[in-house]
């Protein structure tokens, strides 16, 4: 088993071409990110049917608080993958090993905090989020399935997905993601319609949320059995815990990684707060929006994901020229992608709205409202693009820097200076003004400090 498992190891890594395996690595990551925004808006496609605006409203001021889940698990899972592939660079196996399980139990721990830590703070933290008289009991009952009940199954299959796929494992590791949004988006409709009496639709599509998650642990936890002892990915490695300088490395990396998360997260919060001011139909509107847009940048994350353990790999293994083509062809990828998507929302508004809701008001907003965040799709994919290169190379203060000037210094202050001189609309248009300056910023960073690698290994890590 581990003579297989290395074989095919070596053939992504080392035996095909870079654009065959960019295919292999990429392919399957885009088609488990699909697959999860799909089953997120599964959800607001179902409640939508009920043409009740307030469950729409409820379900979309639920989503920040539910990717900081996703965030806890960039902690372990980016990471621990970044550092297991650069490990693997230096044929260090054994402490990539180690390095796998230090992850496992790391997302083990914080997920279960965080679903406590939920769970006693629920009223504060939907009061935070804006949940008023009409939303409060419908957004209660989601976050209690998917953050109190579900927030442990997400975390652990995400953190898996992204070791496996680290070891070079693309197809497995987004099958399980893919398992997971499939059966969510068929138990939706059961649980809404058909065994909860009516009123409970929310609730329901709380419960086929943490189902599926649950299912898709399922799925990984027997793919570590089946890959066996010999796995680098495992929960209980022989030799003990990794080196203090491989545990600073998962968190040189992981940190940043979830602190962007949380601020992207964050935005979302006060693009929610600031919405809610005017009318609960706009709050409804850009909830809409927020996941409509997101298909070409869940296709942008696909494509970094799947670059980045090849870049880790041969950046480690001072093979320069792989590296490089790596870089080039993701990103000229990820941009023919945003283009793309450009053209189809500007001519495919309405209807991209329409498949959420009927109610003429909310589809016309935001159709207005797509149509003016999509133009910063580009712009959206080359900030991350840059960030994951650099969690590639193992530099997390530079990603840091990059994840928080972003958030904290263009996207969030745009959006209340814009409101303040354009109200509803200008917390629209936010997003592509700020993003301008990220990516000139991310542009002289990256050529500033991205590294020289030749033709030799990089220094060892976690020694």
């Amino acid at each position: 088993m581990r003579n297989n498992q290395t074989d095919s190891r070596r053939e992504v890594f080392e035996t095909l071409p870079i654009p065959a395996a960019l295919r292999r690595m990429i392919l399957p990551a885009v088609a488990s990110q699909l697959i999860v925004l799909i089953y997120n808006m599964a959800d607001t496609f179902f409640v939508g049917q009920t043409n009740n605006p307030y469950m729409v409203a409820a379900a979309s001021l639920i989503l920040p608080v539910f990717n900081i889940t996703l965030c806890l698990a960039g902690l372990a899972g980016i990471g621990g993958g970044s550092l297991i592939s650069r490990l693997l660079g230096q044929s260090r196996e054994d402490e990539a090993r180690r390095v796998g399980a230090f992850s496992l139990w790391l997302a083990l721990a914080v997920a279960a905090l965080f679903a406590a830590g939920m769970a006693v703070f629920m009223e504060p933290v939907l009061a935070l989020l804006g949940a008023g008289e009409n939303t409060f009991a419908y957004a209660r009952q989601y976050a209690s399935c998917v953050i109190v009940i579900g927030g442990i199954p997400t975390v652990l299959s995400n953190v898996l997905s992204n070791l496996i796929r680290s070891v070079g494992r693309s197809r497995e590791a987004s099958a399980g993601i893919i398992l997971g949004g499939l059966l969510n988006i068929a138990l939706d409709p059961l649980f809404m319609f058909v065994l909860l009496p009516e009123g409970s639709e929310v609730l329901g599509a709380g419960v086929a949320t943490c189902i599926s998650n649950c299912v898709a642990l399922l799925y990984f936890v027997i793919v570590l059995l089946r890959m066996g002892k010999g796995s680098v990915i495992t929960f209980l490695p022989k030799g003990g815990l990794p080196s203090k300088a491989s545990v600073l490395a998962v968190f040189g990396v992981g940190v940043p990684s979830a602190v962007a998360t949380l601020l992207f997260d964050l935005d979302y919060v006060v693009i929610d707060k600031l919405m809610v001011s005017y009318h609960d139909l706009a709050l409804a509107a850009v909830g809409i929006v927020l996941k409509v847009e997101r298909f070409p940048l869940n296709v942008g994350i696909g494509i970094c994901q799947g670059m980045l353990p090849l870049v880790a790999y041969h950046y480690a293994a001072g093979n320069g020229r792989k590296m490089r083509d790596a870089i080039r062809l993701s990103r000229r990828l990820g941009l023919i992608v945003a283009g793309v998507s450009i053209v189809l929302y500007e001519i495919f508004a309405v209807q991209f709205a329409n498949l959420f809701i009927a109610d003429t008001q909310t589809v016309e907003l935001a159709s207005q409202f797509l149509r003016i965040r999509v133009l910063a799709t580009p712009l959206m994919f080359m900030s991350f693009f840059t960030v994951y290169l650099f969690q590639a190379f193992g530099k997390g203060r530079i990603s840091l820097f990059l994840g928080v000037t972003r958030w904290l210094v263009f996207n969030i202050p745009m959006l209340f200076l814009l409101n303040a001189i354009f109200g509803m609309f200008g917390i629209v248009w936010s997003q592509a003004a700020a993003d301008i300056l990220t990516v000139l910023l991310s542009v002289f960073v990256y050529l500033k400090y991205r590294p020289a690698v030749g033709d030799e290994p990089q220094e060892r890590l976690g020694a």
